[in-house]
């Protein structure tokens, strides 16, 4: 089966949501995956979540994934509570649009690996009552869960069938979890992919607006790819690259140039 790729919309932060869903539609990518941020602005600007809501639909484009709130594994008080109602929000917004899968980053403080379990457990309790999944990402500029390994002892000892992996190529490779803790997962531990590639040269511990097409970058996209086909992965391929040199150029450039260098990477 062919791969199904979907255009994040943090890789065109800059572009109104509209024609980023144009663009993408366009240039022949065959998802969006939307993010908390395109609800917050629409509301910021008076329009409410439900014109989001249509406006994807009249897209055309089905909706990979809607992103969550990050930072509930270890919050507490009025802040937990609120980070709580926003994953529900967005569960019932993913269910609205027909999307099975809502992403969330880990936290990116330290905690009780107890703690965060149950949180989990809470998360995924919110995405069952909506007929969704949950995407846990771990982080590579994280402080505890910053690496594949780290975020599969959370959801063993979570232990809740709603919840799994996010595996993310741009993080695998920075948090120096490579190829290897990829070959480890077994393919019903993912959920969701998320991709770009990393700089050569230049890191910085804490930058994340410096990633790139595959091909531009270190990743080994052929292998990265090829495993997730083997281990029979069949979800969507998530292109996330936020980048302000991208932002600066023409959207349908920047997207019509990462599809096909995605294409050129596939099995």
């Amino acid at each position: 089966m062919a791969a199904r790729l979907a255009l994040h919309t943090w890789t065109l932060d800059t572009t109104p949501l509209g024609e980023a869903l144009r663009v993408a539609r366009d240039t022949g990518w065959n998802a969006i995956e939307l993010r908390r941020a395109d609800f917050v602005r629409a509301a910021e600007a008076g329009r409410s979540a439900e014109s989001v809501i249509e406006l994807v639909r009249g897209s055309g484009l089905p909706v990979a994934c809607v992103g969550a709130e990050f930072g509930w594994m270890w919050s507490q008080g009025a802040e937990r509570a609120r980070l709580l109602r926003v994953f529900a929000e967005q569960c019932a917004r993913a269910a609205a649009l027909g999307c099975p899968t809502v992403m969330s980053p880990v936290d990116k403080n330290t905690g009780a690996l107890t703690d965060a379990a149950a949180s989990v457990r809470e998360v995924g309790e919110l995405a069952a009552a909506h007929g969704v999944r949950v995407a846990l990402e771990a982080n590579s500029q994280a402080e505890q869960l910053n690496t594949l390994g780290r975020l599969r002892e959370l959801l063993a000892l979570a232990g809740h069938p709603r919840c799994g992996l996010l595996v993310d190529a741009y993080h695998l490779e920075r948090s120096g979890d490579g190829l290897a803790a990829l070959e480890d997962v077994a393919g019903a531990e993912i959920v969701y992919v998320q991709y770009s590639d990393v700089p050569a040269s230049g890191l910085e511990p804490g930058k994340v607006l410096d990633r790139l097409p595959p091909g531009r970058g270190i990743v080994p996209f052929k292998d990265v790819f090829r495993l997730l086909a083997a281990k029979g992965y069949a979800g969507y391929l998530s292109y996330e690259a936020p980048n302000p040199a991208a932002w600066a150029r023409d959207p349908a450039d920047v997207a019509r140039e990462a599809l096909m260098a995605t294409r050129a990477f596939l099995p």
